[in-house]
């Protein structure tokens, strides 16, 4: 690990090197990006340079305590030396979660798809339950939200809605949530009091950069059409509602959430984006992970991530085994216990395969 951790610290020692050159200094962009690159790498150069320190410190006190002839002085050598190699061992494994590789995505804004699954119409007023769970933990992080597209059940569900959440850091708190979503309640339509299952599923996308996905317009099929839903006289009179379908892959998008027909074309071609990045990510995740299954984060949509189950009021994350029996509050967007154990679980995943290649 060490070795590893040298290295990270030379390219530290480089890249503090090329930001006094002036032609570096004189390059905005490059000046930026390295500038970002050092504050990425420091607090693990610190720790390391930390490290050396304590390691040449408890070095120089077992040397005394081999060379002293005074008890007084040899006892307190050795409990210096206990007190250093404890502050080591802190240290190492300190570093080894320094060295987890950052999701880059993690800060970005997310477009949140729900669709419901099996169940009809219970699971169409389920998919409208899970985004009102998600909009008032969006609010609660004080980010903006918005519905971009839907298609309505004609119960008070959706068969299908995406909503889209600005703030930073939305990534980081709702990748998590992709997967199927299983409820298991008395519908509303049901005279006998029989429970039903039903189930939704949740696709969490980060919101891509234009470069990242490269879209052919000669691929792209764009049509527009009347929204549909409240707006007033403005909507109905113009067709504003933009469908784009990305014909290599049968991916289509439905937006029909702005007045202008620009802006929905730009959020749709937006989702699109982030879809196609998603299925690049997903393949890429499946040749890393081909001997192996992840238990946190893998998006798989046949996994039941999560049950809530009304009659006991309770909803239990199937991946790190922890139930809450406190539905209400969860269905209100108390989301935070299942999104800091999910955290921890997936850090650990990870410390596990750094410590594998070290």
């Amino acid at each position: 690990m060490l070795g590893k951790i040298a290295k990270v610290a030379r390219r530290y020692e480089e890249i503090e090197q090329r930001m006094a050159d002036p032609a570096v200094l004189a390059d905005h962009v490059k000046l930026t990006e390295l500038a970002q690159e050092r504050s990425d790498l420091q607090p693990l150069v610190e720790a390391f340079r930390r490290h050396r320190e304590l390691s040449e410190e408890l070095e120089d006190t077992q040397e005394l305590v081999e060379i002293s002839e005074d008890p007084e002085m040899i006892q307190m050598a050795e409990d210096e030396v206990e007190h250093l190699e404890e502050a080591l061992e802190t240290l190492e494994e300190e570093m080894r979660f320094l060295l987890i590789p950052k999701d880059p995505r993690d800060a970005k804004n997310v477009f949140i798809e729900i669709r419901a699954g099996a169940g009809g119409d219970e699971a169409a007023i389920f998919a409208g339950d899970l985004l009102r769970m998600y909009t008032r933990y969006a609010e609660a992080q004080q980010w903006r939200t918005e519905v971009v597209g839907s298609s309505d059940s004609g119960v008070g569900g959706y068969k299908e809605v995406t909503m889209a959440v600005k703030g930073k850091g939305a990534f980081s708190r709702f990748k998590f949530e992709s997967g199927v979503h299983r409820v298991q309640r008395v519908p509303i339509t049901e005279s006998q009091g029989r429970i039903h299952t039903s189930t939704a599923t949740v696709a969490v996308l980060p919101e891509t950069e234009e470069v990242e996905v490269n879209l052919d317009s000669n691929d792209l099929e764009i049509t527009s059409t009347f929204a549909s839903g409240p707006g007033g006289q403005h909507m109905q009179k113009n067709a504003t509602a933009i469908r784009v379908v990305h014909k290599p892959t049968g991916l289509t998008v439905n937006v029909q959430s702005e007045r202008s027909q620009t802006q929905n074309k730009r959020v749709a071609l937006s989702i699109l984006q982030a879809r196609l990045q998603e299925r690049e990510d997903a393949r890429a995740h499946a040749a890393r992970a081909a001997n192996r299954r992840s238990q946190v984060g893998t998006g798989d949509r046949s996994e039941k991530i999560r049950t809530y189950n009304y009659p006991q009021s309770r909803v239990t994350d199937h991946r790190i085994n922890y139930s809450s029996y406190n539905l209400s509050a969860v269905m209100d967007g108390d989301l935070d216990p299942f999104i800091e154990r999910l955290t921890i679980a997936d850090q650990a995943e990870k410390l596990a395969e750094v410590a594998a290649e070290v």
